[in-house]
């Protein structure tokens, strides 16, 4: 997966458009999708996806992947967003309004109210509408220079350096982890349901300690050529931002701006 989001990244066609200006716009839309209503919201979500489909050239189903995987863990939280128990008690049966009954266990019962479900369907298109914004930005600009704009910013060098060490790690994990699973198969492993599972637990096992012993050997090559404790990063460059691009986020935003006033103070008008 990570290969993929590297790979759209340096291939995408708003790559030539400054990384400053695309993380800028993203991050306005992240917090306006923060802090708006579920129309506006929606709406988010389509430019966004008119930005990185249409624009940046990214293909629809890579795009559908990876806005829809961080929307699993959100998924996996519904049960406890939605759901609702009482006891079975007469009080508490009274008290528990319009909702429809799920199941009951022993002497409680689980059921689903309106609230529960408004409340769901608002959350997730927060959660879309952020997590749409943050893939734009993971699409069209790569992990190099969103580094020279948190350099920019101001951030910490300290920072940077973990996190390029890290970015760096994660593709040794993922090719050591590939490279592994290979040799499984070859050897006649990653057969059957109890076989798979023999197999996995014994590659996490060996993958953390292999790992480490080519991170190693990363280490022992950056100080062979003179590293310092200092990595060095190239600058940030300024690139040009298209008249168009520029007239059609402000447009935007600026529409999104009115919708939203409308829909929250539109009565008092």
């Amino acid at each position: 997966m990570i290969r993929l989001i590297d790979t759209l990244s340096y291939r995408n066609k708003l790559r030539s458009v400054s990384p400053m200006w695309k993380c800028g716009f993203a991050a306005i839309l992240l917090l306006f999708s923060y802090l708006s209503q579920p129309v506006v919201q929606l709406l988010v979500v389509g430019w966004m996806l008119v930005w990185s489909v249409l624009y940046a050239r990214t293909p629809i189903r890579a795009y559908l992947l990876l806005l829809g995987l961080p929307c699993l863990f959100y998924v996996s939280s519904l049960p406890a967003i939605m759901i609702e128990m009482r006891s079975l008690s007469a009080d508490s049966m009274a008290g528990m309004g319009a909702g429809q009954v799920l199941f009951s266990v022993l002497n409680w019962t689980f059921y689903v109210t309106d609230a529960g479900l408004y409340k769901a369907g608002f959350l997730f298109m927060r959660v879309l509408a952020c997590t749409s914004c943050l893939t734009f930005v993971m699409l069209s600009t790569p992990m190099s220079e969103l580094f020279q704009v948190m350099g920019k910013l101001r951030m910490p060098a300290l920072v940077l350096e973990i996190m390029l060490i890290m970015y760096r790690f994660l593709f040794l994990l993922t090719e050591t982890a590939q490279q592994m699973y290979v040799a499984q198969q070859a050897r006649g492993g990653q057969s059957g349901f109890r076989g798979r599972l023999n197999d996995t637990a014994i590659l996490v096992v060996r993958l953390f300690g292999k790992t480490m012993h080519r991170y190693k050997g990363l280490s022992h090559g950056l100080i062979a050529r003179g590293f310092t404790d200092d990595i060095r990063m190239a600058p940030y460059e300024a690139k040009p931002i298209p008249l168009r691009y520029q007239w059609e986020s402000y447009l935007g935003v600026a529409g999104l701006l009115l919708l939203e006033l409308w829909i929250r103070w539109g009565d008092m008008l």
